[in-house]
């Protein structure tokens, strides 16, 4: 057969199947009719695996399974089986039979094969007991589960590795690592996989098999091993329970997931930093913030942007976790980082529920949004003003501007650009936002700002219709027209010496009483030669109407000399007109 191995010369010659050889050879040899002539050990290898990394050699260690029989009649002698334990031994020195000795030599691991040894090769004339009569030939089917040698080195290959690695495992780092572990047979004994959990130890202090703590060293996270360790320098003769025997040669293969050291600090990587940067966060600073967080391995355990959302804390006033609180010091508005945060700086040995196991590294990839003080005032920055500037905006005055408003990040929220007409307000009036009344105020016609808005003096930490709670705004503005107001509860004010006396001002014609038409024809004359202001913003026969009311007391449509009186805001608590 050209699957024997180790066959006397005879079989070659003769055209027969290796028995019927067997047989002659014996009887030739007992008849003497061929001196010299010896039988040698048959091997017949019927089952061999595909890949063979390593031969049994002389001197190696093997661990392997068999039925012993007897070639004549078949019958079982012994049996590794029966004893429900693999036999262990070492080739090549005599510690087994010749013929074992010589018919193991070559084998492969997971290979089986019969090995017929004639009687001069194993218990001779003499035999064993009452067990193997003499001059027996045996017939071993053997397959072999394990070989080693006292030279043999732990060994790893590397399966696949990440493009660029900043860090391997070193001694005292703490790892986390998933497994599959096999017997060299192919045979598992254990699975990280199959608890769904990590295995978390510190590395080359004793807590792992000498071998592991080896074979996991200078790994990268997320790079993949297969290690080959031998019996002595795994759980050597004594084996691990039911699952792993004595003198087994494990096969490990290690996905590294997660690696730090307990000296550790937070590890800050700028990705993007914006240019012309004035301010950055401090502690006490309230900061919003998208993130992407991660593990080391890329898995991802949360992320703002799923939320739509940004975070939102204080910074360094232990509002999150440690390591996070740390790393939020020290931004621009705009600014993008990657964080990485061991876990004594973030969860610990603890972890988080289901979400972030116990002695995880969590790697932050943040992007700034805003940030702000609550000590912040109104920041307003000119980007233009005209030459001229006789007249500036204030309280009570009317307003036409143009204006867009932004988030820090450049998100457009609104733009007066989207209406017909520029918006329109009067200062002091609370008809907008606190900040934005601040920004409007003491700008020329004509004047561009940029103003930025804390929420504090915006929409807080509510928010509004389109705004983010808590968001700082930048306001873009333009003035693009100005009428100067009247104090608070009045309707009209002199710019002037007011006429003395009034009433014979007032009475056009003459007559001695001021229908509510020559009231209103002064008035508006006032206006026109620029001698008093009427109230911006408000219909101005309403407004000429009003005042009128105000001074005709009796309510009989007109006025008379008795009736009107000049104002006196410090003595009088009814507010009326200056008239």
């Amino acid at each position: 057969k050209t699957e024997a191995a180790v066959v006397h010369p005879a079989c070659v010659r003769l055209p027969m199947d290796l028995d019927t050889c067997l047989r002659l050879v014996l009887l030739l040899q007992a008849a003497s009719c061929s001196p010299g002539l010896l039988v040698d050990v048959l091997v017949d290898r019927y089952d061999v695996p595909k890949v063979c990394p390593r031969e049994v050699r002389t001197e190696d260690f093997i661990r392997y399974h068999f039925n012993g029989t007897f070639h004549d009649d078949g019958k079982k002698f012994d049996s590794s089986y029966d004893r429900g334990k693999a036999f262990i031994s070492q080739v090549g020195l005599g510690r087994l039979i010749t013929g074992m000795d010589r018919g193991l030599q070559g084998m492969c691991v997971n290979e089986r094969r019969r090995i017929t040894v004639p009687p001069h090769l194993a218990y001779g004339s003499i035999g064993t007991g009452c067990v193997v009569p003499p001059d027996a030939t045996l017939v071993y089917d053997v397959l072999l589960l394990d070989v080693w040698n006292t030279e043999d080195k732990v060994q790893f290959r590397t399966i696949s590795k990440p493009a660029s690695c900043s860090r391997s495992t070193a001694a005292t780092d703490f790892i986390r690592y998933h497994y599959n572990g096999t017997l060299l047979s192919g045979e598992t004994f254990d699975s990280s996989y199959a608890r769904n959990s990590t295995y978390d130890t510190y590395l080359g202090q004793g807590d792992l098999i000498k071998g592991l703590d080896e074979g996991l060293l200078g790994m990268c996270v997320g790079e993949r091993r297969v290690i080959i360790i031998p019996p002595f320098l795994a759980y050597g003769e004594n084996g691990n329970g039911t699952k792993v025997p004595p003198q087994a040669t494990l096969v490990i293969q290690a996905l590294m997931v997660d690696v730090f050291n307990p000296k550790d600090d937070v590890v800050v990587a700028v990705k993007e930093a914006p240019e012309g940067c004035t301010r950055r966060t401090v502690a006490g600073d309230y900061i919003r913030y998208h993130y992407n967080g991660t593990f080391q391995d890329g898995t991802p355990f949360d992320s703002s942007y799923q939320r739509n959302s940004t975070y939102n804390t204080y910074v360094g006033m232990g509002y999150v976790i440690r390591g996070m609180d740390k790393a939020l010091q020290g931004l621009c508005a705009g600014e993008k980082r990657r964080v990485v945060i061991p876990p004594h700086l973030a969860y610990g040995e603890g972890g988080v529920g289901n979400l972030i196991p116990g002695s995880a590294v969590l790697v932050f990839d943040i992007h700034v949004i805003d940030f702000h003080n609550p000590k912040d005032p109104v920041e307003i920055r000119i980007t233009h003003k005209p030459r001229e500037c006789n007249t500036a905006s204030g309280a009570n005055d009317l307003i036409r501007y143009r204006y867009n408003c932004s988030l820090m990040d450049g998100t457009l929220l609104y733009s007066s650009d989207q209406y017909d007409s520029p918006s329109v307000t009067t200062l002091g009036a609370n008809k907008v936002i606190l900040g934005l009344e601040e920004g409007l105020k003491g700008m020329c016609v004509g004047e561009r700002r940029e103003v930025v808005i804390p929420p504090h003096w915006a929409h807080g930490e509510n928010g509004a219709a389109g705004v983010p709670g808590s968001a700082v705004l930048l306001f873009e503005l333009e003035l693009m027209e100005l009428q100067k107001g009247v104090p608070e509860g009045f309707m009209f004010v002199w710019l002037g010496d007011i006429p003395d006396p009034l009433f014979n001002a007032l009475d056009l014609n003459g007559d001695k009483e001021v229908p509510l038409g020559e009231f209103s024809e002064f008035i508006r004359l006032q206006v026109k030669e620029g001698k008093g202001r009427l109230q911006p913003g408000v219909d101005v026969d309403s407004v000429i109407k009003n005042m009128f009311d105000d001074q005709d007391r009796n309510k009989d449509g007109r006025i008379v000399e008795d009736e009107l009186k000049i104002k006196d805001e410090e003595a009088e608590q009814v507010r009326r007109d200056e008239l």
